[in-house]
């Protein structure tokens, strides 16, 4: 087994087919176009000799590939969308079959604004192309994933694959920080709007009973389950009471029908690293999820460098916790070959399930 061995399961890209056509889209579109002004100065994003160069840096590296940003719903209508989704796993399997040796896997994209096509879609890039799970986004183009629209989604990832479903936050400027202004200010929007548009989806997830339906459905949050790690008490002890806060509705049915306390239903979730190298960060997010439910991830290309610093520095940080070598081995390609079912050279076939983490008994608390 290589020692060296770290599996990047959140590092983005741009088939290049594909980008050529989001570039197409863009010119339609000025929102879009000044992402493509950005985009144009990270070559790592779209040449993937750029990358592969890059990827050198670091010995026993390897990533699953993710599709960046903006979410197919986002670019085309449902009648276009699909086709527009087919493009971009077909250009990620043509990169995997190329460069086993570096990319072992990707993730598929769906067209979420057309849900019968977005399962069609599923099928045939799992069952086809080889995906090892989907992403999806925090919303879709304003809709929560709550509603029952979305739920064959889940079902059919969880009961029928049984692979994960990887989830990025998506929010633009037009998101206001307050309703006196029509548009988010120096774009916070991205730096506190990302992180809470995942944590609205986790709870959204939670108190629709979904992790209670589904309980073999594996979701990793990027960004290290956003805000949840940090305000576990908040979410433990505040949940507790749900419905003290509210009169126009009974909350307090929601905490009669959970098993268990509404915070070990967020535990379930999984996440990646990808907090930019902050260690204080990286601990929160494993005191919170455990060693199992975390895996290696960079965010890749996007930092200051276009490419190695996120992957450079996390790498630095993980090493410096000092986590037990099985902890180690878990976080940065343990976890990922045992839920991605993967099979690669110099490492285990699989590495075993773990146990299920025990659940708090439930605690009342007065409000504060």
């Amino acid at each position: 087994m290589n020692p060296n061995l770290k599996l990047d399961i959140f590092p983005h890209i741009f088939p290049q087919a594909f980008f050529e056509r989001v570039k197409a889209i863009a010119g339609e579109s000025p929102a879009l176009a000044a992402q493509i002004k950005r985009w144009l100065h990270i070559p790592v994003l779209w040449d993937l000799q750029a990358r592969l160069r890059m990827m050198e840096r670091f010995p026993g590296y390897k990533q699953i590939l993710t599709l960046s940003l903006p979410a197919i719903e986002f670019l085309e209508p449902h009648d276009r969308s699909p086709e527009l989704a087919r493009l971009a796993n077909d250009g990620m399997a043509e990169i995997v079959a190329a460069h086993p040796d570096r990319f072992p896997a990707f993730v598929a994209s769906l067209p979420m604004n057309n849900v019968p096509e977005a399962l069609r879609e599923m099928d045939r890039a799992i069952g086809k192309l080889g995906a090892k799970g989907i992403q999806i986004f925090t919303n879709v183009n304003g809709r929560p994933l709550d509603e029952p629209e979305f739920y064959p989604i889940f079902e059919r990832m969880a009961n029928r694959y049984d692979l994960p479903v990887w989830v990025h936050p998506t929010r633009t400027a037009k998101f206001a920080d307050y309703v006196s202004e029509s548009k988010s200010k120096y774009e916070i929007y991205w730096l506190f709007g990302w992180p809470y548009e995942t944590s609205v989806f986790m709870a959204r997830l939670v108190f629709s009973g979904m992790m209670e339906k589904l309980p073999n459905l594996k979701i990793i949050t990027h960004h290290l389950g956003a805000m949840a790690p940090f305000f576990d008490a908040r979410i433990g002890y505040g949940m507790d009471q749900l419905g003290t806060r509210t009169s126009d509705e009974d909350y307090t049915v929601i905490l009669k029908r959970m098993a268990k306390r509404p915070v070990d239903y967020f535990r379930m979730f999984y996440a990646d690293t990808s907090v930019n190298g902050s260690a204080s960060a990286t601990r929160c997010g494993l005191d919170f999820f455990g060693a199992d439910h975390v895996l290696f991830g960079t965010d890749c290309p996007f930092d200051p460098e276009g490419g190695p610093l996120f992957v450079r520095e996390i790498i630095k940080t993980i090493d410096s916790l000092k986590l037990k070598d099985d902890d180690r081995r878990k976080v940065y390609f343990g976890n990922a070959i045992r839920m991605l079912k993967l099979e690669l050279p110099g490492a285990p076939k699989r590495e075993a399930k773990p146990k299920s983490r025990p659940s708090r008994k439930k605690t009342k608390k007065k409000t504060q």
